[in-house]
């Protein structure tokens, strides 16, 4: 093939690929040609010569002993018929003979060209694999043109194909095609019979903090830092944020003055729903590294008295009675999020039940000092 280095030039350049990534796929098509024209059973090689810009094919054997038992296998060649071909040969070199597949026609032709459109395809997809990989949790946009009976929906980004199965989809919502649909990319695959397989998410905790990053400054370039996220997805969610400079409230910057910022973002999770329901709310609160301070800011809007990490991580949680709705919540919402923000199973006691253990003296200071530090 003349003229090999001016088209992969070429191919780099429409597709915007690496010269020298698109020089290995274009040597690997050639031996890959080879392989179904002569067999697989062949030791292939390939290069490209900067001189002709051809590329030049190669079958490869190496020189062994004449009564090495391998001679029977198409890639040896014993060391008397070698030294026919070059005197100076010894064992342990390898010859290489190379070949001209141009001369075998059409055939050739066309079996090279499935190959090389195969193997830039392959390249491209990689690229476009790499490229979304390292934007997995990230906030994304494109335009839906397919909803399918089992309510997936398909989505365009640029020019790669995406999806979100209907899980994905925070209840209540409802798109059509023509719709732009924004939501963070939660997985990415290549798979053999559709290419790049890219999985969207409104459900997941990184959508929240992706449009909190988007909305807010201060967490967009890192001074305020969203430590923990829980979210069940459309009814209400809570955030435990912490900050780099003591002179920044991570609270009050998240939420915005009269609570703007933290309300636009509601507002955007709840305009595709079509239920009627009040959307998305979001608790944010101060992160904070002790377990039981991080469990009783994260049971808000409910007052805890104190707060009991036993052996197994499980988290006691002390409260009076009249607080007792509140730290469940409507429906469980409020004890089933903080759960899960704190990564451990709650069980509320309402102080002076009968069913309260009673606290030594030491075990209430213990708490106290949880609470608000070294008394």
């Amino acid at each position: 093939m003349e003229k090999i280095t001016d088209i992969i030039e070429s191919i780099a350049n429409e597709k915007g690929l690496e010269p020298a990534d698109v020089k290995e796929r274009v040597k690997t098509a050639f031996i890959q040609t080879a392989k179904r024209l002569f067999g697989e059973e062949y030791l292939y090689d390939s290069e490209v010569d900067p001189q002709t810009k051809r590329v030049k094919l190669y079958q490869k054997v190496h020189v062994v002993a004449d009564d090495d038992e391998r001679l029977g296998d198409h890639n040896f060649i014993a060391l008397s018929e070698a030294k026919k071909i070059g005197e100076n040969a010894e064992i342990g070199d390898e010859l290489s003979y190379e070949i001209n597949i141009e001369n075998l026609g059409r055939t050739a032709s066309g079996v090279l060209a499935r190959e090389l459109n195969f193997h830039i395809q392959r390249l491209l997809e990689e690229k476009i694999f790499e490229n979304y990989k390292s934007k997995v949790g990230t906030l994304t946009h494109g335009t839906v043109t397919k909803i399918d009976h089992d309510g997936t929906t398909y989505v365009e980004i640029e020019d790669t194909k995406a999806f979100m199965p209907l899980k994905n989809r925070i209840k209540g919502e409802n798109f059509k095609v023509g719709d732009v649909l924004q939501a963070v990319i939660k997985n990415v695959a290549i798979d053999k019979s559709h290419g790049i397989r890219l999985e969207l998410s409104r459900t997941s905790p990184k959508f929240l903090e992706a449009l909190l990053a988007a909305e807010v400054p201060e967490i967009k370039d890192g001074s305020v830092i969203i430590q923990a996220c829980a979210r069940i997805p459309g009814r209400r969610a809570k955030i435990a944020l912490s900050v780099v400079s003591p002179n920044v409230d991570p609270v009050g910057a998240t939420v915005g003055k009269g609570g703007a910022r933290i309300d636009a973002v509601s507002k955007f999770l709840s305009k595709n729903l079509q239920d009627g329901s009040g959307g998305e709310s979001i608790d944010a609160f101060e992160y904070s590294a002790s377990p039981e301070i991080l469990i009783t800011r994260a049971m808000a809007p409910a007052i805890v008295n104190s707060v009991k990490i036993t052996q197994d991580g499980k988290a006691i949680v002390y409260v009076n009675p009249d607080q007792k709705s509140k730290a469940i919540g409507k429906n469980g919402l409020n004890i089933r999020l903080a759960s899960m923000l704190c990564g451990c199973e709650i069980e509320l006691i309402e102080t002076g039940s009968a069913s309260e253990k009673k606290v030594s003296k030491e075990e209430g200071l213990k708490n106290l000092e949880a609470l608000f530090g070294e008394l």
